[in-house]
């Protein structure tokens, strides 16, 4: 009985999330500062030899069964003096009822606009598979049409600006101007579940306090039609540019934290946890991060090297 209530649950979630819009379709992380590749295209690092690969593991709502568990895989590196190349994968899925996957590899042309600065222009294409195992659900009326289990391929194609330096960011994009239905193939639903076209608004800088201390603010601007806008902002601080820890706000959603460490001059690990200031939860949501820079031409050696600061 308990299996079915959360099936019933977990799918009026789906339904109510994607039809009338009270929530973000795209999967969100608190760690987005060390994500940017996921929301932009045009996100560059101007590191040349060096191949940025990065994982973030996602349980949200860790106290309500079949909530939303999402992986993300990126990488990303120079090819050349003005092109870089990235792959993104996402796997997101709620519960054993909805599954998703994403696919995209991403295009940046970096143009310089002064001696420690950049300005690129990215774009992303790929696919989406949707898969909703519906049959499972159980009517009360025998009468009433069955569910149907939907399975779908959508094509993706975004766009994005980005204009960086050593130590800022700010960012403009869509990463995915397709639109697309979901639940078009369900005849017991009159509206449709569709994917909306997403707007983020990034930016980031550090603050030099002293030689062993910076403070790095960043934010995250979400919007999407019909549902409200979506505002994350972080204070983090870097200590010896080996240890971060921060706290964040995202609006009338959740208090976040985050700490990571520079294991190695290649590795960093993190750990981010929500805590959620509305009722759907009791519990918050957990996040694991792994970043790895790959030094192909070896130019870079040891702890001296400039640490990632996004």
């Amino acid at each position: 009985m308990k299996k079915l209530i959360t099936k019933y649950l977990i799918f009026a979630g789906i339904i109510l999330f994607s039809i009338k819009g009270m929530s973000q379709q795209d999967p969100l992380f608190t760690q987005y500062m060390y994500n940017m590749s996921m929301v932009n295209p045009a996100y560059a690092t101007d590191d040349p030899g060096m191949l940025n690969l990065g994982a973030i593991y996602r349980m949200q709502w860790t106290d309500v069964d079949g909530a939303p568990r999402t992986l993300n895989f990126f990488a990303h590196t120079p090819v050349s003096e003005r092109v870089e190349l990235g792959l993104t994968v996402v796997h997101d899925e709620i519960g054993n009822v909805e599954k998703s996957n994403n696919i995209t590899a991403d295009f940046a042309y970096v143009i310089p606009t002064g001696e420690t600065t950049n300005l690129s222009f990215g774009a992303k294409g790929g696919l989406t598979t949707f898969d909703a195992n519906l049959n499972g659900l159980v009517v009360n009326d025998p009468n009433d049409p069955a569910f149907e289990n939907v399975s779908e391929i959508f094509p993706v194609f975004g766009v994005g600006a980005f204009w960086f330096g050593e130590k800022f960011y700010l960012g403009v994009s869509a990463p995915n101007l397709l639109t697309s239905d979901h639940l078009d193939n369900s005849q017991l639903l009159r509206n449709r579940g569709g994917e909306a076209v997403h707007y983020y608004l990034t930016g980031g800088y550090v603050f030099n306090i002293s030689d062993n201390f910076k403070l790095k603010p960043s934010t995250m601007v979400r919007g999407v039609e019909g549902a409200p806008l979506s505002v994350d902002v972080n204070a983090n601080v870097l200590l010896y540019d080996r240890l971060e820890a921060g706290v964040g706000y995202r609006f009338d959603e959740t208090i976040t934290g985050l700490v990571n460490f520079r294991v190695t001059p290649s590795l960093r690990i993190g750990y981010a946890y929500d805590y959620p200031t509305y009722e759907l939860s009791n519990a918050g949501s957990h996040e694991i991060m792994l970043l790895f820079d790959l030094d192909l031409l070896g130019l870079k050696k040891g702890y001296d090297k400039s640490p990632r600061f996004f």
